[in-house]
Order: C-alpha cells, then sequence, then structure tokens
C-alpha cells in the first residue's frame, strides 16, 4: 500500500480506536494502590490516581457510585478498587472507571457493610422521613458508651461547657468486640424503660473497620431505628462511616460533635430568650399604635356626629390616658416578670453556687455518679470525686468523723 493511499486518522479517531480496542480486550479488573492527588468536585464525581513503586494510572468514580463508599477517601489511602479499563478520548489519558472502592485488606468485611446497607436501605431504614426531630432544648441527655472510651471525656466536657444545666444519664457498655452489639442494643431498651432522657448520644473515637465492626451489626441498626428515644451517632472520625450512623436520626462526625449537636448552648439560650422579650415588647407596641389609630378615628367620627364636641374631645383625652396608663403599668408587669424570670434561672444554675465556695461530693460507688446527701454515706474504702467551681478532683477520705 502506498502512503498516498494509506487511510490518515485524526487524533480523536485514533483514541476512540484505541478506547474501543481496551474495553474490548479487559472485562472488568480488581486493583490495589496508594491514592494521591484525589479531589471531589461540586458534581460529586472523584477524580485521583492509583499508584505504587513501578507506576500509576489516573481513575474516576462516579457520583452514582463513589455514594456506597460509605467513607471519604484521602491521598495516602491504600485501597482495593473494581474497574472498567479506558481512555478519556479529549486527553488521550488511559483511566480507570470505577464501581467499586473499599480499603485494601478488608475485602470481605467492606462486602458485608455494603450487602447489609443495601438491604437496610431497601428497607427505608435510612429515609429521612422516619427520622425523629433531636429536641433543641432537651430536659435530660443519655450518653451510650463505654465508661473506658476516651470518647466519654471529650462528650462530658462538652456538655459542661455548653449546658452545664442539662442533667447526665450515662448507660455503660461495651463498644467493641463481639459482644458489644448485644451490650448496646441492652442500652437502649434500658434508657427507653427508664424514660428518663430526651435524646441518646451513641458514641465511640476512631478506629480500623475491625474496630468499629460493632456498629455494623443488623439488630442494631432495627434497635436503633425502632428507639422512642432520638438517636445521634458520633462514632469515629469524620471519613469512618457505619450502619449506626446512616439508621440514627442524626449523624455527627466525632462525638464531640454529637454533644454539640444534642446540647445548645447557655448563651444561646439566654439570646433565644431575650430575642423573645424584644418580640413581645414590638408586639405590644404595634397593638398600642393600632389602638390609638382606632381611638384617632373614632374621634374624628364623634366630632362630625355629636352635638356637643367639645365635652367629647374631654372624654377622648381621658380614655386615652387611662388607655395609656393601662398599658404602662401592663408593660411594667411584664417587664418586671420578665426580670424575675431571669433572675430565677441565674439563681438555679449550679455554677452559682460552686463559685460562692461550695462543692459537691460524687460517689462512685456504682457506675453512675450520685451526689453524697448524708454523712453516713461517707467511708474511707471508696474513691470520691468532689466537683468545684473550677474543676474537679478524686479524693478518698482517710477519716470520717461525724458531727452530731
Amino acid at each position: 500500500m502506498s502512503e498516498i493511499s494509506r487511510e490518515i486518522l485524526s487524533v480523536g479517531d485514533l483514541n476512540r480506536a484505541i478506547a474501543a480496542s481496551l474495553e474490548d480486550r479487559f472485562d472488568t479488573v480488581w486493583v490495589s494502590g496508594e491514592i494521591s492527588n484525589f479531589k471531589a468536585y461540586d458534581s460529586g464525581h472523584w477524580y485521583f490516581s492509583l499508584k505504587d513503586e513501578e507506576g500509576q494510572i489516573r481513575c474516576v468514580m462516579f457520583r452514582g457510585r463513589n455514594g456506597q463508599v460509605g467513607f471519604m477517601p484521602q491521598s495516602g489511602d491504600l485501597v482495593e478498587v473494581s474497574a472498567s479499563i479506558g481512555m478519556y478520548v479529549p486527553r488521550g489519558d488511559i483511566q480507570l472507571t470505577i464501581q467499586t472502592l473499599r480499603r485494601a485488606g478488608m475485602g470481605g468485611l467492606y462486602e458485608a457493610f455494603l450487602k447489609l446497607k443495601a438491604k437496610l436501605a431497601k428497607e427505608g431504614l435510612f429515609d429521612e422521613e422516619r427520622k425523629r426531630e433531636i429536641p433543641t432544648h432537651p430536659r435530660s441527655i443519655g450518653i451510650i458508651t463505654s465508661p473506658q472510651a476516651a470518647a466519654l471525656k471529650d462528650v462530658l466536657s462538652t456538655l459542661a461547657r455548653r449546658t452545664p444545666h442539662i442533667p447526665i444519664v450515662l448507660y455503660p457498655t461495651l463498644v467493641q468486640g463481639p459482644d458489644a452489639p448485644a451490650g448496646i442494643i441492652s442500652a437502649l431498651k434500658a434508657a427507653e424503660k427508664e424514660n428518663a432522657v430526651d435524646v441518646i448520644l451513641l458514641v465511640r473515637g476512631g478506629g480500623s473497620i475491625e474496630d468499629l465492626w460493632a456498629f455494623n451489626d443488623e439488630q442494631l441498626a432495627y434497635a436503633i431505628a425502632n428507639s422512642s428515644i432520638p438517636v445521634v451517632s458520633g462514632v469515629g472520625h469524620e471519613t469512618d462511616f457505619t450502619i449506626a450512623d446512616f439508621v440514627a436520626d442524626l449523624r455527627a462526625p466525632t462525638p464531640t460533635g454529637a454533644a454539640e449537636l444534642a446540647a445548645p448552648r447557655k448563651d444561646q439560650l439566654l439570646q433565644e430568650l431575650d430575642a423573645i422579650q424584644q418580640a413581645l415588647l414590638q408586639r405590644i407596641n404595634q397593638r398600642v399604635e393600632r389602638e390609638a389609630q382606632t381611638l384617632d378615628q373614632l374621634a374624628l367620627r364623634l366630632n362630625h356626629a355629636l352635638p356637643n364636641p367639645d365635652r367629647m374631645r374631654e372624654q377622648i383625652t381621658s380614655w386615652q390616658l387611662r388607655l395609656n396608663q393601662a398599658w404602662s403599668v401592663r408593660m411594667e408587669n411584664w417587664k418586671r416578670n420578665q426580670s424575675h424570670y431571669q433572675s430565677q434561672l441565674e439563681m438555679l444554675n449550679p455554677q452559682r453556687t460552686l463559685e460562692r465556695g461550695y462543692a459537691v461530693i460524687l460517689s462512685k460507688e456504682s457506675e453512675k455518679l450520685h451526689a453524697v446527701r448524708k454523712p453516713s454515706e461517707l467511708n474511707t474504702e471508696q474513691g470520691y470525686q468532689v466537683q468545684l467551681a473550677e474543676g474537679q478532683a478524686e479524693v478518698k477520705f482517710s477519716e470520717v468523723v461525724q458531727g452530731p
């Protein structure tokens, strides 16, 4: 064949031919490697490269697929992907179009996670319509976690800072290992039976998929979905996702985040109270203005209709004075009641009592802390926690002498 008769391809035609050849040659393949240059676009699509010590290849995972991953990948993560091989024609780059992505070395667990996630999603356990609303002003907050968990300290510290006046109830349980799911379910049932809290925080610190596997239990998912008390899930780090996160009424990125979502800040409550006061005063002023306008209209009508307008004007003036006086008295009463309620709220703040030099002794005899009220409850065998204005201390008495 001469050079003249040989077909000359455009770059696009050549790239399309190569892409078709790759698609015909390779079926879906599994590839492992390290993620680099990871980017998540506003469209929801992910773009990154997979690399090892011998090479790298570009990858794309579209929004419809990556929604099933269960965690947000980061550069440096070791992963395994199933993908089709093709070419991005405009750039001439060979790339993997990814259907499935999982952390490297956890194929079996990850497959079980995806299978259960798909099953529960089909049953509607993740639907927003069935999720309960988290109370904005809870009367008490329950915490389900291990007493030894570092997450508990973070949650208690956050709640003490934001809402020291709200009681806390701890439902201790294992949060890792084969016995953990049953323990968490029992804690949920105990909270429902006692009916002492308005919201439950289900929390645990971060870890591997094996460490967090208790929160991927199917029976636990049903228990959370059927709980009569709203549940806020704060399990692991921000990039960790478990079945409990999807079925809970609200998912927090961390245990601390769960505490922040469940507990309103004290200064925010005071601001809301002030806003209510201002709105009330505004409504009163508007009502007074409307009534004054009505009086003006009546005065005008009387001026034209009655034979003795001077006397009627005097009556109108008297009525206006009485009305203004009545509204003034009522507004002063409302203001006085508002100040009284604010003072009462501040007096009920336990922190004020501690700042006057008092302290609270908490008994650690059982898993739940409770205040010591009688000298007979003190002994030298057990330890106690003393709550002060600026912190707390662990103490143990060497001698207890009861007064008369």
